[in-house]
């Protein structure tokens, strides 16, 4: 089987339907494909159940659409569902579901995309010809794990985050986080507040912040130097929180604007854990060094025994196992070569959505900039593929 099309899409996450909705106002056409049998297949089957957007609701908007003026400022889990629900209908996406993108390679001679995808239902691989190619299957592809000497044998239940709901099923074991962002974070806070002994792997530096303080950053950063927004917000972090290092959790250098700018890097939203650590309820230790049985050594030489291992150590991307001729666009590790603003493109048509690490304003950006692009091309020249 082949089809052709003017653009391709790898991936029907936020990215995709954003990019999808900005190529549709434009009236360019696409196909977009997605191996999973659902959209945003991270937010159905792989958040935890009391999840919210961490920031507000006016920095988390895809392209041409806001959300319901009913919705509250911090949008849950279901609610983002519903949204990216009603903007599947309202820009009229018809993602093929099932599809799992094989390769994907640039023909010099015809100047087109060449992507091999089979339907996981009935093995039929599709063959499709395409002047573009958006990789939008996102920065949390796969489940990051590290490597821990011992971890094979661990006698307990170790699982990745994307697979944690509720700590309903932990009361009374002792459990264990590995990472302190905002998932890690999150996670110790429910697991205590089930009953569980929850214990937190702070393995580097983070910031501490409030949703309040963050949403304020983030409106001051519009008309103030970074530098400057920053020390407030580490200020006003201090204010709060008072000196958190006595409780093992050491500010980076950066502040938190600038090193999310920089690395991506997010500061992390208090949902209550942070009191929780201070009252002794979640104890904070240091890296794991190798792990016996149901006994976890950390690095400081202190030994505990758990039941269960949560890792809140993220995701990784895995374009680079089916994109073949990416070198223009793609590190080694699947994420841009160039820093944000200027990471989206690549030769030869190739365009990358949400892979930067700025979240769904992130996305929104990439959407419209891959999107205009197109237009400026495809306006000039219509295209003929043999």
């Amino acid at each position: 089987m082949e089809e052709q099309t003017i653009v391709l899409i790898i991936g029907v996450g936020p990215a995709g339907l954003a990019t999808a909705a900005c190529l549709a106002q434009l009236s360019i056409p696409y196909v977009i494909i997605e191996r999973e049998n659902c959209s945003a297949s991270l937010w159905r089957n792989r958040a935890y159940d009391r999840l919210k957007l961490h920031l507000a609701k006016e920095f988390c908007e895809l392209p041409h659409m806001s959300y319901p003026a009913d919705a509250p400022t911090y949008i849950p889990k279901d609610q983002f569902v519903k949204y990216l629900d009603s903007y599947i209908e309202r820009f009229d996406i018809q993602p093929k579901y099932n599809t799992a993108i094989e390769s994907c390679t640039h023909d010099e001679g015809k100047d087109c995309w060449i992507s091999l995808a089979c339907d996981v239902t009935t093995s039929v691989v599709v063959r499709y010809k395409s002047k573009f190619l958006v990789v939008a299957s996102g920065e949390n592809s796969a489940a990051n794990i590290p490597v821990i000497p011992g971890l094979h044998d661990f006698t307990g239940e170790a699982i990745h985050s994307s697979l944690y709901k509720s700590g309903a099923a932990y009361s009374g074991k002792n459990a264990l986080v590995v990472g302190c962002g905002n998932s890690g974070m999150e996670i110790a806070y429910d697991l205590a507040s089930h009953g569980a002994n929850t214990s937190i792997v702070v393995r580097s530096p983070v910031h501490v912040m409030t949703k309040e303080i963050i949403r304020l950053g983030m409106t001051l950063v519009q008309h103030t130097p970074v530098n400057i927004v920053d020390d407030f917000l580490v200020r006003m972090s201090n204010f709060v929180f008072g000196d958190l290092s006595r409780h093992g959790i050491v500010k980076p250098k950066a502040g938190p604007l600038l090193l999310k700018e920089k690395t991506g890097r997010s500061a992390v939203i208090d949902v209550g854990t942070v009191g929780l650590i201070k009252k002794g309820i979640i104890k904070v230790h240091g890296n794991i060094s190798k792990i016996n049985g149901n006994v976890v050594e950390f690095e400081d030489k202190k030994e505990s025994s758990f039941d269960v291992i949560v890792f809140a150590t993220g995701y990784k991307s895995m374009a680079n196992t089916w994109l073949k001729n990416g070198e223009s666009m793609l590190n080694n590790d699947g994420l841009p070569k160039k820093e944000f603003p200027n990471h989206w493109k690549g030769a030869n048509g190739l365009y990358c959505a949400g892979l930067a690490r700025r979240g769904l304003a992130g996305i929104a950006i990439d959407a419209k900039n891959i999107a205009n692009d197109i237009l400026s091309t495809y306006n000039t020249h219509r295209f003929e593929m043999n």
